[in-house]
């Protein structure tokens, strides 16, 4: 039975005007789906100050280069710590500077250049030797500078200005050079990876719980979002997190990962106040604009360095538990 042909024009308009109307039906839901994330996000933003999509996007981005970094060419990681550590030297030294401190920035950033670069080729006392070397460098160029200038400025300033000079480059490139000295050990690449992970994941943790819990600040002068219920967050995630990562990256008992993510824990938010502080002191909310919802590049370092030592010194007691 064949099927005249003014019969198909028919059929095939209502093929079309069914197409078009589902087509229009998902456009509506995902217009609306769109609608609703964009909302939540404008309430999340308005509670944090973070924006969470854009801020997640670029973190999946850094996370994914420096996850191929590790796993696939170990120096590469080089990259990651001399890059980090020059933005972060920059972006402290200028918001130093608009609170009213001198510091002389290029000098700074050559010393920490070359005490990133000693940390992973030089033996760890020419470590120490260059960390000393750079502290001494910026100081006294600080020094000369302000015996040029002679603009009246009082004893205590210069002074400080001097020890604020030094702190710059023990906090951003001696701590950066302490995760290359970790990675230069036998497996160092899994101890890194391991031990950003749980800060990342103790970060991560204290934002959720304190979004949807949080309700008693933790330390209201320093950080006013900051809560218990986020760190009672960030304690379990990491707890988790280090167990997981210690039995089945580490090849270290489930214990030891409790250690791990214990330890990682207190350091990540000890540096996460510390930094706060420093930032409330200068009366500033982020170190800079450059990472949009994240802030600046010490804003994600923060809890990283302080916790690259414990890293260090965990590698060093827990490692020989290790199954080989």
């Amino acid at each position: 039975m064949s099927t005249h042909p003014d019969d198909e024009a028919p059929r095939e308009d209502a093929l079309h005007a069914q197409w078009r109307a589902a087509r229009d039906e998902i456009g509506t839901h995902v217009s609306h789906a769109r609608d609703q994330l964009d909302q939540a996000n404008e309430r999340i933003k308005a509670r944090t100050g973070r924006d969470l999509i854009l801020a997640t996007l670029i973190g999946l981005l850094i996370g994914g280069l420096l996850l191929v970094s590790l796993i696939f060419v170990k120096w590469a990681f080089l990259f990651f710590a001399v890059a980090g550590s020059q933005l972060a030297i920059f972006e402290l030294s200028r918001a130093l500077r608009a609170g009213g401190r001198r510091i002389d920035v290029v000098p700074q950033q050559i010393a920490g250049a070359l005490l990133v670069f000693a940390a992973y080729f030089a033996e760890l006392w020419l470590t120490w030797v260059t960390l000393f070397f750079a502290i001494a460098l910026v100081i006294i160029w600080r020094l000369l500078a302000q015996m040029i200038a002679r603009d009246g400025r009082t004893y205590g300033d210069v002074l400080t200005d001097a020890l604020v000079s030094g702190f710059v480059q023990v906090y951003v490139p001696f701590l950066a050079g302490i995760t290359l000295i970790l990675l230069r050990q036998d497996g160092g690449e899994w101890w890194v990876l391991s031990f950003i992970v749980v800060v990342v994941v103790a970060d991560t943790g204290a934002y959720a719980s304190g979004l949807l819990f949080g309700k008693h600040p933790m330390a209201p002068k320093i950080s006013p979002k900051k809560t218990w219920e986020g760190f009672a967050g960030a304690v379990f995630f990491s707890l988790l997190a280090g167990v997981l990562l210690a039995m089945f990256l580490l090849g270290l008992p489930w214990w030891a990962g409790l250690v791990f993510g214990a330890v990682l824990v207190g350091t990540a938010t000890l540096g996460d106040l510390g930094e706060s502080m420093l930032k409330r002191d200068l009366g500033i909310k982020d170190m800079s604009s450059w990472l949009p919802g994240h802030g600046g590049f010490l804003d994600r370092l923060d809890s990283i360095l302080p916790s690259a030592v414990a890293a260090l010194t965990l590698y060093a007691v827990l490692s020989p538990l290790a199954v080989s």
